[in-house]
């Protein structure tokens, strides 16, 4: 497939930067541009401006500030509104990521874990969204992170829907990754999560994931969870996996 090329005044549009900033990013090699002949004009692999906007923000800075504020989608490229852009977006990242050094022996694990993640998030809230249906989904390759989101109605009230009894976010965040939950057969949920902590600890990775007021964190070797509540509280779910 050819790439498509643009503009010089397109990707800085895109970029939300002057055309003097490209030209400097492009003579020290931080953003290189395509030159044209015979006029030898800049021009850009849309995407890479795409890889650009991605790579150069702070994922969990903004994801968290999206679960705050008032209902909107997230900023492009970000959103995933429904779940057949999220596949493509993952296997976008799992080119990236398979590119990474570090990750090489073990990165379809990852892939399968932020699918795990972001698919729950999808099928949990499905016809129920509170506000903005789909998630936030970002990854910096240079930092080794990668983020998910959404503004859905959290594991609580996901698991209220199946065993009512369950009285606060860390009781229903340590029940998530640690039981399987059925409803009704075929149903059984918690199993998705019971697979992202078993390969946590396994492999070289670290894990943050809240929801509502309870915080987890789980790393390399740690079988036992790190469940503890928090003054800021999120609505949805925030995970964020480092590698």
């Amino acid at each position: 497939m050819q790439e498509q090329l643009i503009s010089i005044k397109q990707a800085a549009l895109k970029l939300r930067c002057s055309l003097d900033t490209l030209r400097r990013w492009d003579k020290t090699g931080k953003l290189r541009s395509v030159r044209k002949q015979p006029r030898g004009h800049r021009y850009y692999i849309d995407e890479m401006i795409e890889k650009f906007l991605i790579e150069s923000k702070d994922v969990l800075a903004l994801a968290k500030k999206w679960m705050r504020e008032k209902p909107q989608e997230p900023e492009a490229p970000f959103y995933c509104q429904n779940s057949m852009i999220f596949k493509t977006e993952l296997a976008r990242m799992e080119k990236r990521i398979a590119e990474v050094a570090e990750a090489r022996e073990y990165f379809p694990l990852i892939v399968a874990i932020v699918g795990e993640i972001g698919n729950n998030s999808f099928d949990h809230n499905l016809g129920n969204w509170p506000d903005i249906p789909g998630i936030f989904f970002g990854y910096r390759m240079d930092q080794k992170v990668i983020v998910l989101a959404d503004r859905g109605r959290g594991i609580l009230q996901t698991l209220r829907n199946v065993k009512g009894d369950i009285l606060n976010d860390k009781t229903a965040l340590h029940i998530a990754f640690t039981e399987v939950i059925s409803g009704r057969a075929p149903e059984a949920r918690g199993n998705g999560l019971k697979f992202v902590r078993e390969s946590v600890v396994k492999y070289p990775l670290k894990l943050f994931f809240q929801t509502g007021d309870a915080v987890l964190t789980l790393k390399t070797t740690e079988s036992a969870l790190h469940i503890v509540n928090t003054r800021t509280y999120l609505r949805g779910c925030l995970a964020m996996i480092s590698f």
